[in-house]
């Protein structure tokens, strides 16, 4: 089977194109600010989840960029590094606005120079250093949304937190793939 890091990146607008996460139009409403909720729910809570989310996509996007800088990187899997960036930054735009419809504020996020320290970037000495803690990152993005989606009050926004728990958990695949790395021996291994 070919590793997708070595095969050519399709192009990042491509994805951006088909629409935020190729949400059903329920989402879409509720995430571009419609005021209908589902009955029962506290967008007060949900606000909150969803803005613990939103660092993990801080993060993540700063990690890509630090990747993407350090001169490690090679072309074909920085072409990958980007596009997986791009998908950090429809998450961070999809949570930012729910967060915003929900009558939360949005977290920001930190300084380049400060997710650096935070994440030892001066410790990466190759492509594989690079690899290896975007893999544990998105790892750790996939087992905090699968284990956030019972929490949410709007189950629209537990399928919005299901939808993208799928996209780490590909992006992870992809960076164990290209480490080299096995795959989980065991069937429900993520969010256990």
């Amino acid at each position: 089977m070919r590793n997708p890091l070595e095969a050519n990146a399709p192009r990042r607008r491509g994805f951006i194109g088909t629409g935020v996460l190729g949400l059903s139009a329920g989402t879409l409403a509720l995430l571009a600010g419609a005021p209908a909720r589902a009955a029962g729910t506290d967008p007060a809570k949900d606000s909150g989840i969803l803005n613990v989310a939103l660092g993990l996509e801080h993060e993540a996007i700063a990690a890509y960029q630090i990747g993407a800088e350090s001169g490690l990187l090679q072309k074909n899997v920085l072409d990958i590094a980007l596009l997986f960036q791009s998908h950090h930054k429809a998450h961070r735009d999809a949570l930012m606005a729910a967060i915003r419809t929900l009558g939360g504020t949005p977290v920001q996020g930190r300084s380049i120079a400060q997710y650096a320290q935070a994440m030892q970037a001066a410790r990466l000495k190759s492509q594989q250093d690079v690899l290896r803690l975007a893999g544990a990152l998105e790892l750790g993005a996939a087992k905090a949304y699968l284990g956030v989606i019972p929490a949410f009050s709007d189950p629209t926004l537990a399928g919005v937190a299901g939808r993208v728990a799928a996209d780490e958990t590909m992006h992870w695949t992809a960076l164990a793939g290209a480490l080299g790395q096995s795959l989980p021996a065991n069937a429900l291994s993520f969010g256990a």
